[in-house]
């Protein structure tokens, strides 16, 4: 602590305000000024503020200030023509508004950013490149350091007025990621001061334009002074002048701005689907699907339903089975569709075959067969089928297939060459230039059923280096491809290994692909993943010594199950990866699971215009999309078709692993979501439309209601007001109640439950032009929840080590009685007391009385396995990919060493266990988390209804906390399981009381206001071993904590001071329940001249005070001054008096 308190005096610099009213005077255009901070805050922040503003009154141009994010909606910045970014840092903007930014500048907008806007956003590429480049960190020790300034480019507005040379105070940013395309206005002369780190080129000051609006940033503006500098303010002038071009208003409905997310419906047109592989869309119009199991379905717009057209005859294990279908490009002629599947039998091989649909009828002819191509495959062992395919624009047939190689017994390359191993080796199957396994073929179709190799294949035509159908190899599971109809190029999704981490022996670890094919060519599997990141060659069972990495440009295929070339082609890299954990290439696509897909590219002018077409906006962009983390990605590329960037599509939306897309001949999109189990059919499987909507929107209906549980008669205050038009219009609403007419047109009725049962209330609303839109929910009458009480003798919010306190449990229930009077036994009631290391980011799933309508025991580890992508590979009692939960318990429920075991292999993953496929690693999440999870895995097999209960009435002493750091929480849950009322079957309720550390880290409070969380990291200064934070209090400032028990606790433990260099002091006080609530206790903050203006905690008594409050600490001084008024690391609640 010593050393992180020596360190502050270094890092913290002084902090003004938080928030700044709007100010706002109409002329020529409007500036918003935006200078929210979630990291380091600067002390100039006030006096640019006031410079801009000045600046809008002599040169004619309106300014508001905020630090509201929510204004970035598209309502609101329409108004202005530029946004400044004033020195905020940090991640300041949500994704929602990441994207109205985004849409703002692509509108014509303008952007300025002043200094520390190049400390903003890192986790979002497109900011970074608005901007022109990131903070690569400055001098210290001083910070504000002389320097000479040259300025290159005096054609400017920012510039024409300044000397060639300009020497000035300022701290002088380092940078990173520089633009190529910057105009750059002004560099520094390193040579002129001690800190600087880019070199010869060192630019301070640029412009460009950039996606349809124009961007100026200047690294000038971190002192306080720097805002009354004459010669600064008119480099700024400049800047906001460049931005505002020509004045004119943003322009939203230009074909360059991205739609909003709401102009887009998703209808679920079928669900309940058995594993949907991919679709097509008919001339007709009608939708053609399959299903893995081998059915083929029909879906007809007419009758809004779908039905099974045939069965295809499949091996139906593994990963086979009918897996790929792709139109003839003249179906509408030659009605011939092809179809890629498992054909049953002893022989293991796959089938690319011909048949003819008739759409009028809906029949397949399956004596039509013609079977295309066979791909011999092994069936010991799984997995990686593969088997997408699509016609590419010059009527060739593409086909994927996966390696059909067991990725049990490694996370990382499988290279085993022992003998009887080939299912175990990739080298066989996609490093094998004679072996169509682990590719992607391009064949051509002949009408006699049969095919030929076109020109520009990877190998000869005659065989002689490989096989003539390769076009692409070296893939691992290229799930789905894509091909773009306008340049030929070819699209896929490449599922990756599954290894967490790097190996120094084995290589790197496992990453997912989207993967671009320009020409024909090796892709790297099994030697090569992502960018190229190579692994070595091993020697199985357990090589001691790390053999050399294979070379991306001359990998060697040595395996004696390899049957072509011993030298491949170069490997080439992937167009994007990503692995489990968060990426640094590619930001945007989070982490967790993961398995790429590959979509098609949109043009717009490829279909004919419509209100339900993508806007021109999607013209060129690629769609990728994730199975397991549910997302959909809008890739742009350059004319060549390089990478630019990404961007979310419909990101609000919900996804139930997508599995295939297309689009429609209307230039909508149609799209298969798999679902959340595998291998099963499943409800939320479904055969979805989504259309964009150029016109009037369909309103939203929302409804909340007072109670939706209880005894009859029931009387229940329903509220429609949270439904919305996004045009603005008046809404009508009709509601039902219990029976099928309206029963109510009022916004917020009240209704009267008369008789038991279950009822859907549902909320119909119209807007003017009769769009609508229904919400729905349920009431459940004839059975009251039960309520349960937590009686303590004791604080009810904090912990003390070794200390005890009395409680007892507390049930009743209206139709069964209450523990008091014996009609609730208590048994029947589940008390337990368990300690989570880390509460302190849990605690909000604990809080509350709810209704359950499962089984309630070790509540923390299963919500944090719904919150978790684990359901896309287990269910509770059946198999999926992986086992059911059920089993799991069962198998390890008498295993001494099992929880430990299954934490750590949630965390890193493995396989071996249950079957052939590896359980993905989760290393976002900690061990106390894992064991959470693994303790509530364990416990749905433990004997008895209850399991292991504490008595309703006992002493409990917290101990268990002691060694485990200042961070976790005793979790006090009360569980009771009713008997059941008329009609409506048992309910369970739960109460919770959480026990948190006597120690609260100061960023760790309810609520902050006007006060800056400012982040420690070990690359600030030397000698921090951890990052920690602290809270920066200017005056007037509080920091508040939500209805704490204050029963018994004496006194507060405050560390934090002032640095006289930087803050003033002042006092801090600690009032009840409002910022101006009764005083019970007050800090006296005393500079110090120290480094960091802290040595030992400071002592606060408290005058005595009983029950709930919320506590706040507010910072105060009366002097003249406008510095900070302390930093704050923690407080901590004395249940002792102090040795004051």
């Amino acid at each position: 602590m010593k050393k992180k308190l020596l360190i502050l005096g270094i890092i913290l610099l002084v902090i003004g305000g938080v928030y700044s009213a709007f100010f706002a005077s109409k002329r020529e255009f409007n500036v918003l000024v935006f200078s929210k901070t979630a990291s380091f805050r600067h002390e100039s922040i006030e006096a640019g503020k006031q410079a801009i503003m000045a600046l809008g009154k002599k040169h004619g141009f309106g300014v508001d200030t905020t630090e509201y994010a929510e204004i970035f909606k598209e309502k609101s910045l329409k108004k202005y023509k530029v946004v400044v970014f004033l020195n905020t840092t940090g991640d300041v903007l949500n994704d929602a508004q990441q994207i109205e930014m985004n849409r703002f500048i692509q509108a014509g907008g303008g952007f300025v950013g002043i200094h520390a806007a190049a400390d903003t956003e890192y986790d979002w590429p497109w900011y970074g490149a608005l901007v022109g480049a990131y903070f690569n960190g400055h001098p210290l020790d001083p910070n504000v350091r002389h320097g000479v300034l040259k300025v290159v480019d005096k054609s400017h507005e920012s510039t024409k007025h300044l000397p060639d040379e300009w020497p000035r105070e300022d701290e002088w940013y380092n940078y990173k990621d520089i633009q190529p395309d910057l105009q750059v206005l002004i560099e520094i002369d390193e040579n002129s001061y001690e800190g600087g780190t880019n070199g010869d080129f060192h630019p301070m000051a640029w412009y460009h334009e950039f996606d349809g609006g124009r961007a100026f940033y200047t690294g000038l503006g971190h002192t306080v002074e720097s805002y009354s500098e004459p010669d600064f303010l008119k480099h700024l002038w400049g800047g906001i002048s460049y931005a505002a071009g020509d004045g004119k208003a943003v322009n939203y409905n230009l074909s360059t701005v991205a739609p909003e997310e709401n102009r887009f419906s998703k209808v679920v047109l079928d669900d309940n689907l058995f594993e949907p592989m991919e679709l097509e869309i008919l001339p007709n119009g009608k939708i053609i699907f399959i299903e893995r199991p081998g059915n083929v379905r029909i879906y007809d717009p007419a009758a809004d339903s779908s039905r099974i057209v045939a069965r295809i005859p499949v091996f139906y294990k593994l990963e086979d089975g009918l897996l790929g279908m792709a139109l003839d490009p003249n179906y509408a002629s030659n009605q011939w569709i092809y179809l890629f599947y498992s054909p049953p039998g002893e022989a293991a091989k796959q089938h690319v075959s011909r048949f003819v649909f008739d759409q009028e009828s809906e029949t397949l002819d399956l004596d039509s067969e013609k079977v295309l191509l066979e791909i011999p495959t092994q069936r010991d062992q799984c997995c990686h089928s593969a088997g997408s395919m699509e016609f590419g624009p010059d009527g060739n047939l593409f086909i994927s297939t996966g390696d059909n190689t067991s990725p049990r017994a490694t996370g990382y390359a499988p290279l085993d060459e022992r003998e009887g191993r080939s299912a175990w080796d990739a080298q066989k199957s996609s490093g094998n230039t004679h072996d169509l396994r682990g590719k992607i073929l391009r064949i051509r179709p002949e009408k006699d059923g049969t095919y030929s190799i076109p020109e520009g294949n990877l190998f000869p035509k005659d065989g002689s280096r490989g096989r003539p159908e390769i076009y692409v190899m070296g893939c691992r599971n290229p799930y789905r491809i894509s091909i773009d109809q306008h340049t030929g190029y070819l699209y896929w999704g490449d599922v990756g290994p599954d290894a967490g981490e790097d190996s120094t022996s084995r290589g790197p670890r496992g990453y997912d692909e989207v993967n671009q094919a320009r020409k024909p060519g090796f892709f790297g599997w099994p030697y090569f993943v992502g960018k190229n990141y190579a692994y070595h060659d091993y020697r199985y069972p357990s090589q001691k010594e790390t053999a050399p990495a294979f070379d991306p440009q001359k990998p060697i295929n040595e395996s004696p199950n390899n049957t072509g070339q011993r030298v491949l082609p170069p490997a080439q890299p992937a167009f994007i990866w990503y692995p489990y954990g968060p990426s640094p290439e590619f930001p945007l696509v989070k982490d967790g699971g993961r398995n790429a897909m590959a979509g098609p590219v949109f043009y717009a002018g490829d279909y004919p215009e419509s209100e339900q077409r993508f806007p021109e906006y999607y013209n060129g962009k690629l769609f990728t999309y994730d199975w397991m983390r549910g997302w959909i990605m809008a890739i742009t590329m350059d004319e060549e078709g390089n990478f630019v960037r990404m961007e979310p599509f419909l990101p609000s939306m919900t996804l139930n692993n997508p599995i295939d897309m297309l689009f429609a001949p209307d230039g909508s999109l149609y799209l298969l979501e798999y679902g959340t189990r595998w291998f099963v059919q499943n409800p939320d499987a479904r055969l979805v439309h989504i259309a964009y909507i150029a016109g009037n929107r369909q309103p939203v209906a929302r409804i909340n209601a007072d109670q939706s549980i209880g005894g009859k008669p029931l009387r229940v205050k329903f509220d429609g007001s949270e439904s919305m038009d996004f045009d603005g219009d008046v809404l009508t609403y009709q509601w039902k109640f219990d029976r099928d007419e309206v029963q109510s047109t009022e916004v917020t009725p009240t209704y009267t439950f008369e008789q038991a049962g279950k009822y859907t209330v549902t909320l119909l609303v119209s807007d003017p032009e009769g769009q609508t839109a229904e919400a729905r929910t349920e009431i459940l009458v004839g059975n009251a929840l039960p309520q349960i009480s937590w009686n303590l003798k004791g604080n009810r919010s904090f912990y003390w080590d070794g200390s005890s306190f009395e409680y007892e449990v507390k049930v009743s229930d209206p139709e069964d009685g209450s523990l008091d009077d014996g009609g609730i036994k208590p048994e029947q009631v589940s008390v337990s007391i368990d300690f989570l290391e880390r509460g302190k980011d849990l605690t909000h799933i604990a809080q509350g009385h709810q209704a359950l309508m499962e089984a309630s025991e070790a509540m923390l580890g299963k919500t944090l396995i719904d919150q978790s992508d684990c359901k896309g590979c287990h269910q509770m009692d059946q198999s999926s990919v992986g086992p059911s939960y059920r089993d799991i318990s069962r198998k390890y429920k008498d295993d001494l060493k099992a929880l430990p075991y299954l934490a750590q292999k949630i965390v890193k993953g493995g396989g071996g266990v249950w079957g052939e496929v590896v359980m993905a690693p989760h290393p976002q999440l900690s061990m106390s988390e894992a064991e959470q999870m693994a303790r509530y895995l364990l416990s749905l097999e433990s004997e008895g209804s209850l399991g292991n209960t504490l008595p309703v009435k006992g002493r409990y002493t917290t101990n268990a906390h002691i060694g485990k750091g200042d961070e976790g929480s005793y979790i006090l849950s009360a569980i009771y399981t009713d008997r059941g009322g008329e009609v409506i079957g048992p309910l369970t309720a739960k109460q919770t009381i959480v026990l948190r550390h006597s120690r609260v880290p100061a960023p760790d409070f309810d609520e902050i206001y006007k006060g800056m969380v400012f982040e420690v990291t070990p690359d600030m200064a030397p000698g921090i071993d951890q990052a920690f934070e602290l809270v920066i209090c200017p005056r007037d400032a509080w920091l508040k904590m939500a209805q704490l028990d204050l029963s018994g606790v004496q006194a507060l433990e405050i560390l934090g001071g002032a640095m006289s260099a930087f803050m003033d002091g002042g006092i801090v006080e600690i009032r009840l329940d409002d910022p101006e609530g009764e005083l019970i206790g007050t800090w006296t903050v005393e500079t110090s001249l120290t480094p960091a203006g802290m040595q030992q905690p400071n002592l606060v008594e408290l005058k005595p005070t009983e029950g709930m409050h919320d506590l706040y600490l507010v910072s105060k001084n009366e002097g003249d001054g406008n510095r900070p008024v302390a930093a704050l690391l923690y407080v901590e609640f004395l249940n002792r008096k102090p040795n004051m």
